[in-house]
């Protein structure tokens, strides 16, 4: 039995916090963690910066609400559907996914949530566990799945290393750099491939 897990932003869709410095007009935003490798540091100055400028869920879930899939991610997704079990792996939230989930087929989405005020403002976030990816990826094996993983970036390396084959997606050089045991694919045609191969191997 064969499951495979994909990081959202990067890999399927665009970085939902670059979209929103972008649309905003807030460059500071635009961090990731392709930038900043400690989450909660990078939560922590995301958080900072929507109080600064007062945008709310609501503001954040207009924005969101405009951005579409990378060209080419559903029929990739559709096409990797049907061939094992999908699993959405992603750092980001529920109240943020939910339209892109839409535009994609509503794959199975494991993430966090945020913490809103009766105002809509985001005052903090909660983890669905910590390490979550690589978690995932050890419970999946203790139901005796094999396990192949694409992510593009440094919160991914973890579920990368624990999956029986860990794909990078169009990383970026610094995290490539880092992180050479694994193998990249730079386009879908070359994800694909990748996931034929491995999973044909597993």
């Amino acid at each position: 039995m064969h499951i495979a897990c994909l990081d959202l932003e990067g890999v399927l869709v665009p970085e939902i916090w670059v979209g929103l410095a972008e649309r905003a007009g807030i460059p500071e935003l635009r961090a990731t963690t392709r930038d900043v490798p400690d989450y909660d540091q990078l939560m922590r100055q995301r958080l900072r910066l929507l109080h600064q400028h007062r945008l709310g869920l609501p503001d954040l879930q207009a924005v969101i609400a405009t951005l579409e899939p990378l060209p080419g991610a559903r029929p990739f997704l559709d096409w990797l559907r049907e061939r094992c079990q999908v699993v959405i792996l992603s750092d980001t939230y529920y109240e943020f996914a939910l339209p892109l989930m839409r535009r994609l087929g509503y794959p199975t989405l494991l993430c966090h949530r945020l913490v809103v005020d009766d105002h809509g403002r985001v005052v903090d976030y909660r983890l669905r566990q910590k390490d979550a990816k690589r978690e995932a990826v050890r419970a999946f094996h203790g139901l005796n799945f094999k396990v192949v993983a694409a992510g593009d970036s440094y919160n991914d390396t973890a579920m990368l290393a624990e999956a029986d084959v860990g794909i990078f997606y169009r990383p970026p050089e610094n995290v490539a750099r880092e992180f050479p045991q694994f193998p990249i694919a730079h386009n879908y045609e070359e994800l694909q491939w990748a996931f034929a191969a491995a999973l044909d191997r597993l």
